[in-house]
């Protein structure tokens, strides 16, 4: 275990290194970040299938519980339970456009994770920062519980729980617990807890921020309690199930599934479902008593109990959903939390839009109208009418509108426009419209899909360090 503590000391430096202008210590929130004397108890394992490239290079590093798809290198790091998934990385020959410029990439684009701490993490999509193409670069980063890093380059960071930073290169930056970034580049920036930011040069920009005493409820961190809250204590209740999952290694088949939907080995399902076709679940999703309607997805890290979803639903990864009743062709983003409650279910009509980092917490029923937005805090109608807009109204703005305490300015069209883009993507990305042989997307590809488990050392002083391995076709 000398290894391991050596290992871990050094990068919490690194990090400290890189974040020194901003006067930020992580060592505080490190001390308690990962029981180092459990890294050896957890296997990783790795994904292998024909429709993507196999090449994994792990060098002086732990990675515990970690999943890995697609083509990654990881270097004197430590990733906890994190998934890296990298099947939508950029391939060889590809053309990347910005603006004016057209880029052919020369090799495949690989996920390179190096002097970093990554804990119970997500890294997904492939890099949007133009100027590194063909490497998605994670270094000299250390991310707390359930950060979500997609398609975001970082160097030198520190992420509190339940982050997300989407689209964005992020260079010596600190993104506060619960917030969401997504604004093309940053840099030397320190974002508070529960920021919701969305912006787009010249084009849009998005921006709430959920007052500190409400989202210390929810999730919330400090030097002596890291991380705690509603949305820690709702996982923690559940990691049972997961232990589960993990411990065998073969659990009984769902008959069910139809040929078209994939439902990973690594969720969890409780004990009564019903998946329709073209439906994806990914590993570490939690599914109860509920049914997913034809296209529907639920990513990684996501939670969906007692609820209905009727069709072409979107569960970006972390979100959770609890009794609740979703029309067709609704998006549900990034860590979001739809609490409805036995009594009081939560109806959320078709077309609508709940922004990522969204909590709905309701004691009495409440329905959202079709075609809506709906973003920050929202616990009753009050509430509702103060944080949502209907998409017809908003695409209508053209220069600066405010409501409560969101505050947004630019073209409404073009952010309306650049959602449903998006959500129309990631549909087509999970094979959503899947017919007759033609746009196979994950959901389909996942069924060739074959898992393989590696092993940690064991004793002496490279006690849950991993060999260096590489691991090609």
């Amino acid at each position: 275990m000398k290894e391991l503590n050596k290992l871990f000391n050094r990068i919490v430096q690194r990090v400290n290194i890189n974040l020194r202008e901003l006067n930020f210590d992580v060592s505080p929130f490190a001390v308690e970040l990962i029981p180092l004397d459990q890294m050896s108890k957890f296997y990783a394992f790795y994904g292998i299938t024909p429709d993507h490239p196999l090449d994994l290079h792990f060098e002086h590093s732990a990675i515990a519980g970690s999943y890995f798809l697609g083509k990654s290198r990881v270097r004197n790091s430590i990733l906890y339970k994190s998934d890296i998934r990298g099947d939508e990385l950029k391939r060889k020959g590809c053309d990347v456009n910005f603006n004016k410029f057209i880029l052919t990439l020369t090799k495949d684009e690989i996920i390179d994770i190096e002097d970093s701490v990554l804990i119970k993490t997500l890294v997904h999509n492939y890099s949007h920062d133009p100027e590194t193409p063909e490497k998605f670069f994670i270094k000299d980063t250390l991310a707390m519980d359930y950060v979500n890093i997609h398609g975001s380059p970082s160097d030198g960071c520190f992420l509190g729980p339940f982050a997300t930073v989407d689209l964005t290169t992020m260079r010596d930056c600190v993104i506060g617990a619960y917030s969401y970034v997504q604004a093309g580049e940053i840099s030397h920036l320190k974002v508070d807890p529960g920021t919701i930011w969305v912006n787009s040069h010249n084009n849009f920009n998005f921006f709430y921020k959920y007052p500190a005493e409400a989202l210390e409820h929810y999730v919330s961190l400090s030097p002596d309690k890291v991380p705690w809250g509603i949305l820690i204590d709702f996982i923690d209740e559940r990691k049972s199930e997961f232990q589960r999952v993990f411990d065998y290694v073969n659990l009984e088949v769902i008959e069910s599934i139809p040929k078209t939907a994939s439902l990973d080995r690594y969720a969890v399902v409780l004990p009564v479902i019903k998946i329709a076709d073209n439906v994806l679940v990914a590993q570490r999703a939690y599914i109860e008593n509920s049914n997913l309607g034809k296209g529907a997805n639920a990513q990684e890290n996501c939670f969906i109990i007692n609820s209905t979803l009727e069709g072409n639903n979107v569960t970006a990864h972390g979100a959770k959903i609890i009794e609740a009743d979703l029309k067709p062709n609704v998006f549900v983003g990034f860590n979001s939390f739809l609490f409805g409650k036995k009594e009081s279910r939560l109806t959320i009509n078709e077309g609508c839009v709940i922004m990522p980092h969204t909590i709905i917490d309701i004691e009495v029923p409440l329905e959202i109208p079709a075609e809506h937005l709906v973003w920050g805090l929202v616990r009753n109608k009050e509430e509702l009418a103060e944080n949502s807009i209907s998409l017809k109204k908003l695409s209508e703005i053209k220069s600066i509108f405010s409501q409560g305490k969101m505050c947004f300015e630019g073209n409404g069209a073009m952010f309306v426009g650049a959602f449903k883009e998006r959500i129309h993507h990631i549909l087509h990305a999970n094979g959503a419209f899947y017919k007759n042989w033609e746009n196979a997307g994950h959901a389909q590809k996942n069924q060739r899909l074959s898992l393989n488990t590696i092993q940690p050392f064991q004793f002496g002083v490279n006690e849950g360090m991993y060999p260096n391995i590489r691991i090609q076709p």
